[in-house]
């Protein structure tokens, strides 16, 4: 166990406590939300703390009685056996975590090969991360989305947020992180008259929601192209240039949006997405400068790696990652996805304990 690290977060938590009761703070609303968030990750470690050094002062005062009793010895006994286990609960919240945790994200869903087949997929995925984000209390909110003539999606970006302040610190980005990468589907497409069992995929990726903090653009590093949006849509979405496409010179990274009747509205929309790409990328650049190992982390984006299937005909979802497999696909589907996240998030538990950085996406 770290004291250095110990100290070093218990005072953090002390000041942010201090911050959170000053007034002046609420007249900056992120920076309250920033600030709520950090501290709401640190109090179980305080907690934690505190039940520790409650115990060994309940064990001090017990071999205090029991040298002049010795009818004490069996408390001085059931005292110190637990110790142990708290000692190990604290050490291991003092294992470096993933930055991101408290964060929100933004979900991405592409449909990839397989055509219609894939959209409707795609479509599969969407209903499944948001009724699972129902089902934590989420909200989802759609930022851009091209539907496909059936009823799927070809390419919709959501942002999944927590309501209020995550608790302990475990927002949307701890949960849905390991979402990203391919997803495969293996089942009899609608649009099929043999019977015949097809294989199409889909691309997820998720991104931690960046605030202005995080991420700074220069101006005059985007360009912004106006365009007239196509497919189905309400009044004015397709008859006027209210589409915008970001172009973000220094890395060319091109984000596109016409969700929104107003250009402006796009525009907010897109740079969300924008300042939500370039926070993972100066990640992943991080993480790589760090060490290589780590370029195989679950901080990759890389949509060639296959991560997951969902096979219909045996009703079974395969985790490649971790070889976890189920045969509740129909539950999964319908949004009951804590039973695979809680396997990749105890791998990951076991990877970091074990003094490696993260699980990996890559099977």
């Amino acid at each position: 166990m770290s004291n250095d690290r110990l100290t070093t977060l218990l005072d953090e938590y002390a000041q942010l406590e201090k911050q959170m009761e000053d007034p002046s703070i609420h007249a900056d609303q992120a920076l309250v939300r920033r600030v709520g968030r950090r501290f709401a990750e640190l109090a179980p470690l305080y907690a934690a703390h505190t039940e520790l050094e409650a115990a060994r002062a309940d064990l001090a005062a017990a071999k205090e009685l029991a040298a002049e009793d010795p009818s004490f010895a069996g408390e001085v006994e059931a005292v110190a056996a637990v110790l142990p286990a708290l000692e190990e609960k604290l050490g291991e919240m003092l294992i470096p975590r993933d930055p991101h945790d408290a964060k929100d994200v933004i979900v991405e869903i592409k449909a990839g090969e397989g055509g219609q087949e894939s959209a409707l997929f795609a479509g599969d995925l969407l209903r499944m991360y948001t009724r699972y984000a129902e089902r934590r209390g989420w909200t989802v909110e759609v930022i851009d989305a091209q539907e496909s003539d059936l009823g799927g999606v070809k390419d919709v970006s959501v942002a999944v947020k927590t309501k209020g302040m995550p608790e302990g610190g475990h927002g949307v980005w701890s949960r849905l992180k390991w979402e990203g990468g391919v997803h495969r589907v293996q089942r009899v497409p609608v649009t099929e008259s043999q019977g015949r069992i097809h294989t199409s995929a889909a691309g997820v990726l998720v991104l931690p929601e960046a605030e202005d903090v995080d991420v700074q653009i220069d101006p005059g590093d985007i360009r912004v192209d106006v365009f007239r949006s196509s497919g189905p849509g309400g009044q004015s979405v397709n008859t006027t240039d209210s589409a915008v496409r970001i172009t973000h010179l220094p890395t060319g990274i091109v984000v596109s949006c016409q969700n929104e009747k107003s250009q402006l509205q796009n525009r907010e929309q897109a740079m969300r997405i924008l300042r939500a790409r370039l926070l993972a990328a100066a990640q992943e650049e991080a993480d790589a400068a760090a060490s290589d190992a780590r370029k195989a982390q679950v901080r990759t984006v890389d949509r060639s790696e296959r991560i997951r299937t969902y096979n219909f005909p045996q009703n079974r979802i395969t985790d490649h990652r971790i070889g976890y497999t189920a045969y509740n696909l129909d539950l999964v589907l319908g949004g009951e996805l804590d039973a695979v996240l809680d396997a990749l998030a105890e791998a990951d538990r076991a990877a970091r304990l074990a003094g490696d950085t993260e699980i990996s996406r890559r099977p």
